[in-house]
């Protein structure tokens, strides 16, 4: 069924309410200083074995998470093109600068002389803001950043629960990248273990939100 113009504007602004709102969580994590996400873990590895083959100079962590964001869309593109959006393109552009804006406002915060109980309490929180966020862009329907896509995708192509396939391939991101050379710590495990379920326990509750609105803007 072919949507208006109007509904795609609708589901696109739901898209960036959940992703500003899921920043605010990823934020939160990389504040706590625990370790990176399961996905950058892999980004890091990627980054520091093409920095020692290739010698690239202008190579950088941030052009490395791009890399491979659009590796993921290309072979996705091959898997199943109808999971590639314009969300997916606008989960890529805005995540960075989202985060520096959160970063900035909550510096005051000072993890770092902060207890280490502190830390992974507020790296849950970040957490669980996180997967909030993540299922309302998924339930948009208007896109999906790269890295959740393939959590998606096979959730969808097993017929397996989310939170299930989103833990294995969190855990073989982290693999990866430790293995390619990437660091990872206690918030990387929390992060694995907890976003996944959380996640699951979101998605029928967005989903409802998203139809609601959904439904009461077509009615009106």
């Amino acid at each position: 069924m072919k949507r208006s113009i109007k509904e795609m504007v609708l589901r696109i602004i739901i898209l960036l309410v959940g992703l500003i709102i899921a920043h605010l969580g990823v934020t939160l994590f990389l504040l706590a200083d625990l370790g990176a996400d399961p996905f950058n873990v892999l980004v890091q590895g990627m980054f520091r074995t093409l920095s020692e083959v290739t010698g690239w100079s202008l190579l950088s962590h941030g052009k490395t998470h791009i890399m491979l964001c659009f590796l993921i869309i290309i072979v996705l593109l091959f898997v199943d093109r109808s999971y590639i959006k314009v969300g997916t393109i606008l989960c890529m552009i805005c995540g960075g600068p989202i985060i520096d804006f959160f970063t900035y406002i909550l510096g005051f915060l000072s993890l770092g002389e902060r207890s280490l109980a502190f830390k992974i309490i507020v790296l849950a929180i970040g957490c669980g803001i996180l997967a909030y966020g993540m299922t309302i862009v998924i339930k948009s329907d208007a896109g999906t950043g790269p890295n959740d896509l393939v959590a998606v995708v096979l959730s969808d192509k097993l017929h397996k629960k989310f939170s299930v396939v989103r833990i294995i391939v969190d855990f073989s991101f982290v693999m990866i990248g430790f293995l390619l050379g990437g660091s990872f710590g206690i918030g990387t495990i929390i992060c694995a273990f907890l976003v996944g379920p959380v996640a699951g326990v979101f998605l029928p509750i967005n989903e409802k939100m998203v139809g609601k609105l959904m439904k009461n803007f077509t009615n009106s």
